[in-house]
């Protein structure tokens, strides 16, 4: 016997609208003979131009309100953010037994775990597949492809904006400055960047894919952030002379007593598969015990990318199946404890700008000896014409704890016209 499926959305910006007009062109668009009917949309805006028809549609002004409506028997909430209306909207929808597709990795990053709980509770569905990649399906990858086995190590390039910035600081030999103002007249990047930037949306959403790999709960607390703010194309060409490429890393590595979860800029081997991940794209490695090594990549963002992995989740709950929200159920979730820093190690690259001065290599390579710091490779440019020298090096495999008392000795000498920068290599 079929079923009409009466869909409520909520959120009509460019994911929301794109949704809504796929599934009023492709109604029977989910195997079998159910199908899927929007009859009810919430937005802050009733009179915004909008690629899709909302003649007919009932119109919530809360969304929270259209997530208790009993005219609809499935909830889409593409409003975003971690708290707030989205949030409301959600718990609302779960709390009437409805099913829940969702886009929001801020809000599955932050509240997942009472989330889960709620909806096994609940015995509804909870998905979110579009909140990381995109249209790339990660989340179904390590939810379902990847049942039952040891992962151990994911990495890869998670934010499109950052990604573009650094590919285009490259492609066009300008800076941060001036490419970010071309990303945000683009529309790659909001107004206010900083959550792509800084880091935050690729923390989001590794944070949600290392409880995936690992059965812990989202804990964005145990994820260290940093951004691409700070990277000069100067940066950009060292490493690439020393045939390396920077990209947003976003990387989750089981060890001993928890997890080192972290997003920062890092150096990529120009040949490696993630270093030629450029433009917009997202790019993800995964590595098991069993399966070795699984690389993914695919548009990260996007009205279309994005609205097709809202419908493949609608899809699934149509088709009944039902699942933990995340890899085990809410109530066996364990705690996402950061690992000991004490135990980490690997290579950086360390740039400074130095005067011309004599004995200042000698006095970068005595600190570096002092705290058992090997270089592996070295490079200097020559001086420009205020008498300043770029020097750059990368280390052989070190402690974290070494590289920062050697790094920190050196930003105490004389010659040192600005504080190291220092980056990662990535483990990849």
């Amino acid at each position: 016997m079929s079923r009409t499926w009466r869909v409520g959305v909520a959120g009509l910006g460019t994911v929301g609208a794109e949704l809504v007009r796929f599934l009023q062109a492709q109604p029977d668009f989910a195997p079998g003979r159910d199908r899927v009917e929007v009859t009810a949309v919430s937005a802050r805006d009733r009179a915004r131009p909008r690629p899709c028809r909302l003649e007919g549609l009932a119109w919530f002004d809360d969304p929270v309100e259209l997530a208790r409506s009993p005219g609809i028997d499935l909830f889409v909430e593409l409003i975003g953010g971690a708290e707030g209306a989205a949030k409301a909207a959600v718990l609302a929808a779960l709390d009437a037994g409805k099913p829940v597709c969702t886009a929001n990795k801020a809000m599955i990053a932050h509240h997942g775990q009472a989330l889960a709980d709620l909806a096994e509770a609940k015995d509804v569905p909870l998905l979110f597949e579009a909140a990381v990649m995109g249209g790339t399906p990660a989340v179904k990858l390590l939810r379902e492809g990847l049942l039952g086995e040891d992962v151990r190590t994911l990495a890869g390039i998670l934010n499109g904006t950052c990604n573009f910035i650094l590919s285009e600081m490259e492609r066009s030999e300008r800076s941060f400055g001036e490419v970010l103002s071309e990303a945000q007249r683009l529309g790659y990047a909001e107004a206010d960047p900083t959550t792509d930037v800084g880091g935050f949306d690729a923390g989001h959403k590794i944070a949600i894919l290392a409880a995936l790999a690992f059965g812990y709960a989202p804990n964005l607390e145990c994820a260290e952030i940093s951004g691409i703010e700070r990277i000069e194309l100067l940066d950009i060409r060292l490493a690439r002379d020393l045939g390396y490429r920077i990209k947003l890393i976003a990387s989750a590595q089981r060890e001993a007593g928890g997890a080192v979860v972290r997003v920062a800029p890092a150096l990529v081997p120009l040949a490696h598969p993630l270093a030629q991940a450029g433009g917009a794209l997202n790019a993800l490695f995964v590595e098991g015990a069993r399966v070795g090594r699984l690389y993914l990549q695919g548009p990260g963002a996007g009205a279309g990318p994005t609205a097709a992995a809202v419908a493949a989740d609608i899809a699934d709950v149509i088709a009944g199946a039902r699942r933990p929200v995340f890899q085990r159920p809410a109530n066996e979730l364990l705690p996402c404890p950061p690992a000991d820093p004490g135990h980490r190690s690997g290579k950086v690259f360390i740039r400074l700008m130095v005067h011309d001065r004599p004995g200042v290599i000698a006095a970068v390579s005595e600190a570096l000896a002092k705290a058992q710091v090997s270089i592996d490779s070295f490079l200097q440019r020559p001086v420009d014409e205020t008498g300043v020298v770029p020097i750059v090096l990368t280390t052989q495999p070190a402690s974290e704890a070494a590289v920062a008392d050697a790094v920190g000795h050196i930003a105490e000498l004389d010659a040192l016209v600005q504080p190291p920068r220092v980056l990662p290599l990535a483990r990849i």
